[in-house]
């Protein structure tokens, strides 16, 4: 089969491309590796700036690239914006996919209309990055501009347009699925996001301290997905427990030093407002970390797990936090097992391989 993903979210799209290989397919992958961080692809269309001649050089490359974008069986595109452009600019390039390709697959993968819309429902879920039970996060400068952009903006019935024209729609997460399958049940599917699993990674099986904690910042959405919380009540961990626990922050960093980075920390704090483990998580509990971060109920029943429950799950709030990252401080012998359990985890549901397979099954009944 021929397949092109366009676009680049957390590396998906790469992971996922390495999968579809290994069964046999012909891949591409176009995108811009997600800005600074940077991730494989195969054709680069990178933005430099917003500036006029920057972004006549950006549109120039696009139609350059154009006639290598026909004669796919499938077109996967990362969100309804798969092109670094306006929302008003976007539809004539998703006709021009849809006309010269065999279907044409839509991810549900991250920020996008319906995501915003459920989230202010205030009902669908108990907390996300938009509410916390019947109270909305609009003080946030990031929720602000999300709303405008995606409830009511250009982005709207692009999004609706696209969702309501493909073929099908893959969520990645619990949460992404419960967005889109009310309004298209016959075409949303989910899909466990892929993970390469690293095949020479060896996990501590005796406890040791200073437990090493790990967090990742984004500075532009560093309130938005709660880091500033969790950062609060890690540092209180620190200031209780000076000698049996360790702060390793990473701001901003590009994906390969990244993962250098989490290779030799034991927790990763990840996603306050999340119920579910996203890339980021997932590719630490691959390399033997325990998450702190969304492990709700709902995550494992949508994986059919029964047995393993690696995450330590928070509620979102810094005193779930500290109280959850000082349990692990105070019972270290439990790390080990956590550690196994995490990679169990992703050897199960997450696995490249078996991923790729679950796509290829989707692809085939289209």
């Amino acid at each position: 089969m021929k397949i092109l993903l366009l676009g680049e979210y957390s590396n998906v799209h790469w992971t996922l491309a390495e999968g579809l290989r290994a069964l046999g397919n012909e891949v591409v992958v176009i995108s811009d590796g997600d800005g600074w961080k940077d991730y494989r692809r195969d054709i680069d269309l990178t933005r430099r700036s917003l500036s006029k001649y920057h972004t006549l050089k950006y549109y120039a490359h696009i139609l350059q690239l154009l006639p290598q974008m026909r004669g796919y069986d499938i077109v996967q595109i990362i969100n309804p914006i798969f092109f670094n452009l306006r929302a008003a600019r976007m539809k004539p390039f998703y006709r021009y996919l849809r006309r010269h390709n065999r279907h044409i697959v839509m991810g549900a993968f991250g920020m996008d209309h319906y995501w915003v819309k459920t989230c202010m429902d205030c009902t669908t879920f108990r907390y996300s990055d938009f509410n916390i039970g019947s109270t909305l996060r609009s003080d946030e400068p990031c929720n602000r501009q999300f709303v405008k952009d995606w409830l009511n903006g250009e982005k709207t019935q692009l999004n609706i347009d696209i969702a309501q024209d493909c073929d099908a729609i893959v969520a990645g997460l619990y949460e992404y699925y419960q967005c889109y399958q009310p309004t298209y049940p016959d075409k949303t599917t989910y899909i466990p996001f892929p993970i390469k699993e690293a095949t020479d990674h060896t996990v501590d099986t005796q406890p040791h301290e200073p437990i090493s904690f790990f967090i990742g910042i984004q500075r532009s959405r560093n309130q938005y997905k709660g880091t500033d919380i969790m950062l609060r009540a890690l540092e209180r961990v620190k200031a209780k427990y000076p000698t049996r626990c360790n702060i390793v922050k990473a701001e901003n960093v590009p994906f390969e030093q990244y993962r250098q980075m989490i290779d030799t920390s034991d927790i990763l704090l990840d996603q306050l407002y999340s119920y579910t483990p996203a890339m980021n998580a997932l590719l630490a509990m691959s390399q033997g970390m325990v998450v702190v971060g969304g492990g709700e109920p709902e995550n494992y029943e949508i994986l059919g797990e029964t047995q393993l429950r690696p995450i330590i799950n928070v509620q979102p709030n810094e005193e779930s936090c500290f109280r959850q990252m000082e349990w692990l401080v105070q019972h270290s012998e439990e790390i080990p097992r956590l550690k196994q359990e995490s990679m169990e985890y992703i050897h199960r549901h997450h696995n490249h391989i078996k991923v790729a397979r679950q796509y290829m099954d989707l692809y085939k009944s289209l």
